[in-house]
């Protein structure tokens, strides 16, 4: 790339056009040679000399405009602060920070947070251009306030529309149409009402969350991160009694030591019951939860929907077949009474990234000799633990403790990469 005499500047402009730049980005506009924009931006600065140049989703264009001329005075101008989900990254990344200044105003975010009176500091800030809006969506969820620059393809009414599709309906939302032109306006409604009604394009959705609300959608609540109890889940009758049990999934997920984006795989997952609790884990991560029973596999897709989780992965299938195409996992727990779960085991691990974890369930002492035996000599360690638990029932006045079949769990650590 020629190096360029002349420092690009990168100007912000709200829609009160010149009136709103201080004297300083004036002086850079009467001064240049070249003005490019967006055509609605050009309009402001019609009646300067300059040489216009409409700007569209081809930036390379005009970088190959400005990089032509490198000795003429060149301006490009954005919308509010660009360097907020705007251009200006593009033109530096592209130029160098040596050939650019940038000049912000006011962004069309901030406006919109000062024309409902709330703060923005702490707010969750997205562009749904580019980003997914299921992914937004999860995001919102714990978010005390966020704001939202919609899209022609998720508009206010789509955004409120998934949100409370998910269960999430403790947010006030505002509104903020054509904000600074002379049709501006702020529409303050439930996501409800927002669902049902059209904006302008050009709008800013503010989600501000409602005093002491619920963390979770209403019949969820009681429900926990993990360790809920055994009957939060359904499960098919003629397996009823094989889900793994509440506090054994408790201490399991403690041992997989489970990241918020990390990759898990529940090798037998049944129905679901470990896969989804990761899954509220790692809520930027994803659970794969491999099932070759049919039944037991629809059976997962509903316990997921019961949990309101979108990032569990229910695959129907038989192991090792079935994770063939899965992406490398940070940590695997396989649930199984069979012989073969032993080399299952063995090749799950082969699977693992370095550092990852693994932990087997079984019940039988033969299997956890086998398990032991190929975790042991496939990592140099292998910790073998028998949870045994009993749970109190108070019957004819007196409490007696009813003894849940023990369980052994044995856990790996794949050594890291040197």
């Amino acid at each position: 790339m020629a190096a360029t005499r002349e420092k690009v500047h990168i100007i912000g402009i709200g829609d009160d056009g010149l009136e709103g730049l201080t004297a300083g980005a004036r002086d850079l506009l009467q001064g240049a040679e070249l003005i490019f924009g967006s055509p609605h931006t050009l309009e402001a600065v019609a009646d300067l000399p300059a040489e216009r140049i409409p700007v569209g989703i081809d930036l390379d264009r005009m970088i190959a405009r400005i990089e032509a001329d490198p000795n003429r005075r060149s301006v490009v101008l954005a919308t509010g602060d660009p360097l907020f989900y705007g251009t200006a990254r593009f033109l530096v990344q592209r130029l160098g920070k040596e050939h650019c200044e940038v000049v912000p105003s006011v962004s069309t975010m901030q406006l919109a947070f000062a024309r409902v009176k709330e703060s923005w500091d702490e707010a969750y800030l997205a562009d749904l251009a580019n980003h997914p809006l299921g992914r937004i969506v999860e995001k919102v969820r714990l978010a005390e306030k966020a704001g939202l620059f919609t899209s022609e393809a998720a508009p206010p009414a789509a955004v409120a529309a998934a949100l409370l599709d998910q269960k999430i309906d403790y947010f006030t939302a505002y509104v903020c149409e054509n904000l600074g032109s002379p049709d501006e306006r702020v529409t303050h409604a439930e996501l409800a009402e927002v669902a049902q009604q059209e904006f302008s394009p050009l709008n800013v959705l503010i989600l501000v969350r409602k005093p002491e609300p619920p963390d979770r959608p209403n019949e969820m609540r009681g429900r926990r991160l993990f360790g809920n109890p055994d009957d939060a889940f359904l499960q098919s009758q003629p397996h009823r009694g094989l889900l793994t049990p509440a506090e054994v999934r408790a201490i399991t997920l403690s041992e997989l030591d489970l990241g918020l984006e990390s990759v898990f795989w529940d090798v037998g997952a049944g129905s679901g019951s470990v896969a989804i609790e990761a899954a509220q884990i790692a809520k930027g991560g994803t659970a794969y939860a491999i099932e070759m029973d049919p039944e037991d596999h629809q059976l997962i897709a509903a316990n997921v929907q019961r949990f309101g989780v979108s990032n569990v992965k229910p695959v129907l299938g038989k192991a090792p077949e079935a994770w063939k195409g899965l992406p490398t996992p940070d940590a695997v727990f396989v649930g199984g009474a069979g012989r073969s779960v032993g080399k299952i085991a063995e090749q799950a691990y082969e699977r693992l990234k370095p550092g990852g974890r693994i932990v087997v369930n079984v019940n039988s002492v033969e299997n956890v000799a086998a398990v032991r035996e190929v975790l042991h000599a496939a990592s140099g360690d292998a910790a073998v633990r028998m949870v045994q638990i009993s749970r109190g029932i108070h019957q004819l006045e007196r409490m007696r403790f009813e003894a849940l079949n023990p369980t052994f769990l044995i856990t790996a650590v794949k050594p890291a990469a040197k």
